[in-house]
């Protein structure tokens, strides 16, 4: 039986953290890369993502970056190549990029509608079919961890339908593709956010009095009386890329501070 140390040991590891340049995506990215992996942050802010880099490899941890329109085909294609021309292989894939624009059905372009799909679902279509080629032909298994969100099992608020639908979707992919991945050893499984406080959720950012609104509604339904920090979905994350979740497969772990109770 392995020591606790040597399960949540990630060295020699290489991972991608789509999205990773800022919020839950660097949380991740961080805690894997302090446990020992080769993190590649695709992203598509460049000054932000090498930002992050640096701010990693400042801590004596190894990091790189690659623009990417992760709805992109061609894209998402570099971006794991360049995982295994850097770092010589490719281990642990986290699907973290989305976007959440805040609109009624009723208001919403059907462009709009477009590119929620092509970013919170499209994207992990494409990122799991590459990396899952790379990890079937290396032979040696593999982590997916698909960041899903609350709104997967139940919807948060007015203006996200869009969202709940990628989401939705996002939890039957992982539930399939776990099944389809689990005789080469891949595991694929979910991690479900509530509140986090990042820029995307207007902390540490511009807040518009809509969002401001729905995050004052939202605080006041955790128990827990707080939002999270995209450190409680870096370690979860850290949980499944590691042996600490070896017979684990087409799950999705909630990390809500209670809000689902309310």
């Amino acid at each position: 039986m392995k020591s606790l140390q040597q399960s949540i040991d990630l060295q020699g590891k290489t991972a991608i953290v789509t999205g990773g340049a800022m919020g839950i995506g660097f949380g991740i990215a961080n805690r894997l890369a302090e446990a020992g992996a080769n993190v590649v942050i695709a992203d598509m802010n460049e000054e932000v993502g090498n930002a992050a880099v640096k701010k990693i490899q400042e801590s004596g941890w190894k990091a790189a970056f690659i623009k990417t329109n992760v709805a992109d085909e061609a894209q998402v294609k570099g971006a794991t190549d360049f995982a295994v021309a850097t770092y010589g292989g490719l281990d642990i894939l986290v699907n973290n990029a989305g976007i959440y624009p805040i609109a009624p059905v009723m208001q919403m372009a059907v462009e709009d509608f477009e590119k929620v799909i092509a970013v919170n679902l499209k994207s992990v279509f494409l990122f799991t079919k590459a990396a899952g080629e790379i990890m079937i032909k290396q032979g040696r298994g593999g982590k997916i961890i698909n960041i899903t969100s609350i709104d997967a099992l139940h919807p948060s608020s007015v203006g996200l339908a869009v969202y709940d639908a990628s989401k939705h979707g996002l939890w039957g992919f992982t539930k399939n593709t776990a099944l389809e991945l689990a005789p080469h050893n891949i595991q694929v499984n979910a991690i479900a956010p509530g509140g986090i406080a990042t820029p995307g959720t207007g902390v540490g950012a511009p807040k518009t009095l809509e969002m401001e609104a729905i995050l004052k509604k939202f605080l006041e339904k955790i128990p827990m009386k707080r939002m999270g920090e995209p450190d409680d979905i870096g370690k979860v994350a850290l949980f499944l890329a590691s042996d600490l979740a070896s017979y684990m497969t087409g799950s999705q772990i909630v990390v809500d501070g209670g809000v689902l109770l309310s």
